[in-house]
């Protein structure tokens, strides 16, 4: 994601810090997890977690509880959210940056917009939501596999747009806990924005009376317990990180070699010009912005894709041949074509993510 909404970092000078924040990257990688003693409580994570409840309150809906882990994600087990552990220090959201090119949840709009999501995974589970089969009828089956990657399609208007990457299209339950998040969201009038999507006003008015049936009934799922909490992670950071990175790693392949030919030019007339490899390079920051803005996808797969068209211009010796902007423009739709193939759907398949 990116940084909008404003970053809420900020630390009294005289507010104690861990001993391993002053540490140089090299050194706080080889820390484990479970010895960086992470907790919420006293970060500003937990006036988040305050702000979620005060909404699901005021709707009559179980209340969630959370704590510090390696990613984001909701168990079926408990009504709780985990939350990744470079959150709750502005040392490791720094590492986070450097390691993954972004801070995903790291502002409190963004954080909140997660928060929202996650709950809709509490709710789901805790009133056993999807054994109904008007919600079956309205989302799909729960039972329904979850994909390691999905194929979102970004013309469709039968889902939600709350998180990036059209993540309701990745799974049944993604599809409601998307749609219960905008629901959830204060000041959005919905049907309004909505009113000319069919099928995704038709969840969220569904989503609406449900809310309305079930609001002040007791919840099936109550337990509070932790799912993978950090203080019992004994990997590194290194060793997260390298996982992180295999796994949102960009497969090389010459499927798009024909777009980067009717781009670019390997007409021997435009010899003189600019390579088309040098061109990607030098303005790759506006293009992952630019495609960033229009898919939300994550910054190091925009990276990682940049450089692999860069290397396929490269093989094919193309060179560039019109205007610049134009030139841009063509590369941010064949990024966010690209990235749309290889979006990944959960990070942990055993759990709502």
């Amino acid at each position: 994601m990116g940084d909008s909404g404003g970053t809420l970092w900020s630390m009294s000078a005289k507010t104690r810090q861990p001993w391993w924040s002053y540490l140089p990257d090299s050194e706080l990688l080889q820390m484990r997890l479970k010895d960086l003693n992470l907790s919420i409580e006293g970060t500003w994570l937990q006036g988040c977690v305050k702000m979620l409840n005060g909404e699901l309150k005021r709707r009559g809906l179980v209340q969630a509880h959370a704590w510090i882990s390696d990613e984001w994600f909701s168990p079926d087990t408990t009504p709780g959210i985990a939350v990744p552990f470079y959150l709750a220090h502005p040392r490791l959201a720094r590492l986070e940056r450097k390691m993954f090119k972004d801070v995903e949840g790291g502002t409190q709009r963004q954080a909140m917009q997660i928060l929202r999501h996650e709950a809709g995974h509490i709710v789901q589970h805790a009133y056993a939501l999807h054994r109904r089969r008007k919600w079956q009828e309205t989302f799909g089956r729960s039972s329904t596999v979850y994909p390691e990657s999905y194929r979102p399609n970004p013309n469709s208007r039968n889902f939600v747009q709350h998180l990036p990457r059209w993540y309701a299209q990745s799974h049944p339950d993604e599809d409601f806990a998307e749609t219960f998040a905008l629901w959830l969201t204060p000041r959005i009038n919905w049907r309004q924005r909505y009113a000319e999507w069919p099928g995704a006003l038709a969840k969220l008015e569904y989503v609406d009376s449900l809310m309305a049936e079930i609001a002040g009934t007791r919840a099936g799922l109550t337990r509070r317990m932790e799912v993978d909490p950090a203080h019992r992670l004994n990997r590194t950071l290194a060793e997260h990180y390298e996982q992180k990175l295999a796994w949102y790693a960009v497969d090389t392949d010459t499927r798009y070699d024909k777009d980067l030919q009717r781009i670019f030019s390997s007409d021997p007339r435009h010899a003189h010009r600019p390579t088309a490899s040098s061109f990607i390079r030098s303005n790759r920051a506006r293009i992952r912005e630019a495609a960033w803005r229009v898919s939300g996808a994550y910054q190091l797969a925009l990276d990682n894709t940049i450089d692999l068209l860069a290397s396929r211009a490269r093989a094919l010796k193309l060179r560039t041949a019109g205007r610049e902007h134009e030139l841009r423009k063509a590369m941010v739709r064949l990024l966010n074509n690209k990235v749309a193939h290889q979006l990944h759907a959960s990070r942990r398949q055993w759990f709502a993510v």
